[in-house]
């Protein structure tokens, strides 16, 4: 059985950091695409980054470059998103999911497994 869970999230003001971790048991990790996507109230589910299976292909939504970074730890089995210079619109519940294509997707329908999220509140 395939399992994400993330973790990391909280409430930060506006300027600060903070880092998801995606921990993923139930299948061969270094193998899948992984990718962070976010749903705010009342919005659709973004892309916010993805990552090779190798870590060598990212992808960063426009809102997001410069300011977060995607990263994988094949030996633990891990994905992090690190987060800086947050800001009031990043607010969001943060999702982790894991492709079948190995690849840095954007397209949710890429992905076949995904985590339960964790909330992010940046106050102003």
């Amino acid at each position: 059985q395939v399992q994400l869970v993330e973790s990391g999230g909280g409430l930060v003001q506006a300027g600060g950091s903070l880092r998801l971790s995606c921990a993923a048991s139930g299948l061969i990790f270094s193998r899948h695409g992984m990718g962070w996507f976010r749903q705010a109230p009342g919005k659709e589910r973004e892309a916010v980054a993805a990552i090779s299976f190798s870590g060598g292909s990212t992808y960063y939504a426009d809102s997001v470059k410069g300011r977060f970074t995607i990263s994988r730890d094949n030996a633990k089995n891990t994905v992090y998103l690190q987060m800086n210079s947050l800001k009031p619109e990043d607010t969001a519940v943060y999702y982790c999911a894991a492709d079948l294509w190995g690849t840095a997707q954007a397209l949710d329908l890429y992905y076949d497994y995904w985590g339960r999220g964790t909330q992010v509140t940046v106050s102003s």
